[in-house]
Order: structure tokens, then sequence, then C-alpha cells
């Protein structure tokens, strides 16, 4: 048979972790491609990416169920149930699919977020050429993703955060050609306030200082929070320092940050997922399209 839509995949996945013990993806594949009896040949289709379908729409499956609160992650590369995926169970659901896991607000807020289409549309878009469609998708493809990729770094462990964020300004080229040896990650006790340096020049004479909170979206950062980083700063004779958190900055926080004399960079949960992504932190390709168009200058000198 072929290999079933990824929502067709959500309810016998509930089944398989109702045992409530960690289940990796690729156990889950092999589990679901048993379930729906593929044969080699249903397993090993591939999409133009090369990647098998049945992993993807496995993937997607489960991050969709992740989403809404029946799954959790719990290990990394593996998914647990959690009590609503039982309640669900209990339920005896014909189907679990988008429409159900609509009920959710965690679904709804994620999927505002990632401006997922909630069904597949039928039929063309109005007013919307070839080109509009392909850039829309990647659009929605891409929010899914930077959603995604800050829910795994808030459930990552503080000192990881730390050590992310120093790859990720190494990544933006902070500290130049020798970026990988100028950063350095303090982040324990003593360090007054202050979790990583990056030197910006190969004799350290000047450094950019950082400070990571790992903070709840409902915990924003407030002006005392970077009050007490500018202590810091000037603790350390520093002019410079970005501030990243996973939640976001309230605006007196910002207000304060645009009237002081040291140059202070504010990077929020959003703005961290997206430079994430730009800059392959977190994240790995895919699948890449070229998209091309006629060349109507090679035809024009035709005779």
């Amino acid at each position: 048979m072929p290999v079933p839509g990824f929502q067709d995949l959500m309810l016998p996945m509930l089944r398989i972790a109702a045992d409530s013990v960690d289940h990796k993806i690729g156990a889950l594949v092999q589990a679901l491609a048993d379930e729906f009896h593929l044969t080699e040949a249903d397993r090993d289709e591939r999409l133009s990416s090369g990647q098998q379908v049945i992993y993807n729409r496995t993937h997607w499956a489960a991050t969709y169920l992740v989403k809404a609160g029946l799954l959790e992650r719990a290990v990394r590369g593996s998914v647990r149930i959690t009590p609503r995926g039982l309640e669900i169970l209990q339920q005896k659901p014909a189907r679990v699919d988008i429409r159900l896991l609509s009920q959710f607000p965690e679904f709804e807020s994620f999927r505002a977020k990632a401006a997922v289409v909630p069904e597949p549309v039928a039929g063309p878009v109005p007013d919307r050429d070839p080109e509009e469609l392909l850039d829309a998708t990647y659009t929605a493809l891409r929010r899914t993703v930077e959603v995604d990729l800050l829910d795994h770094v808030l459930a990552s462990s503080p000192a990881f955060f730390e050590q992310l964020v120093l790859d990720l300004l190494v990544a933006m080229d902070y500290g130049g050609a020798q970026a990988a040896e100028a950063a350095r990650h303090v982040g324990r006790t003593g360090d007054d306030g202050i979790d990583g340096v990056i030197d910006e020049d190969k004799l350290g004479l000047d450094a950019v200082y950082i400070q990571a909170k790992r903070w709840a979206p409902e915990h924003p950062v407030r002006r005392p929070d970077l009050q007490a980083f500018a202590g810091s700063l000037e603790g350390q004779r520093a002019t410079k320092g970005v501030f990243i958190t996973t939640s976001r900055f309230t605006e007196d926080a910002k207000e304060y940050i645009q009237r002081i004399s040291r140059r202070v960079v504010l990077i929020d949960g959003p703005t961290l997922a997206r430079l994430m992504y730009d800059h392959k932190i977190g994240v790995r390709d895919h699948r890449t399209y070229e998209v091309r168009r006629v060349d109507t200058g090679y035809f024009e000198g035709e005779a």
C-alpha cells in the first residue's frame, strides 16, 4: 500500500507510545511501517531530497503531536506520551488529525506563529502565481522550523544554551578569522553575570561580553536585568555586550538600553531562532530547489 499521509500516522503513533517509554523517531518509523504492512518498495520511497517518505511523514506527525501536547520530547531524538495523549487514547477516537489537535490552545498558538495551513487546500489559490505559492510555502515551513527550534532550545540545559550562544556568534563572524579560538565560555559562579566573551582582535584588546538567559516566554527580561548586565560590563571595563534570551524584552528594558553609553545588542527568542536558522546552528539542509525562468535575452538574437 502507499505510504500513509502524516495525519494518518498520528493515532497509530499515539498507540505505539501508549507504553509511556521513550521512543526514538527511527524506531517509530519502523513500527509504523510494520503497522501499515508497507512493502520494501514502500519503505524505500523517497522524496526528491533523497529522504524516505515514511521518515519524513513520521517526523511531521510527531512534531504536530508534540505541539498539541499529546507527546513530549524526552531525550534527544525521542518522544514520550503525555497524560493528555493517554487521555485522548482513552476517548477511543476514530482518527487523530489536525482538526482534533486544533482544540488545544498550544497547537493553535503554534499554528498561528508558524503560519501553517490547517488543512490541505484543494484547487488553485486566487491571485497567487506558482512562484508566490512557492514563497508562501517556504515561509510557512521556515516559521514552523523556527518555532520548533526555539522549543528545543528551551528544553536544553542552561550550560548547553550558553555554549549554543557562543556557537551562534562565532557563526555570525564575531571574533574575526580566529573566532573559534577567541570565544570563551564563562557561565559559572563568580562570573559577575557574564556567560561568555568573544575577543574581537588577536590580542584581546577589544571584546564582546555576552549574557544568555534561557527563560520561558512568560518570563520577560526587564530593565533591572539589563541594569545588572550593564553593571557587569562596567566591572569588566567593557564597552560592548550582547544580551540573548529565549524570551522577550519589556519596553522599558529596551528604552533603557537606548539611553546608556555602552553598546548592547538585544536578541529575543524569535530573533534567536531566525539567526540560528540563517547561520545553520541546530539545523541542517534538508532540500534545495533551483527556480529558473526562460532567458528571453538568449532568444532575442534569433534570426
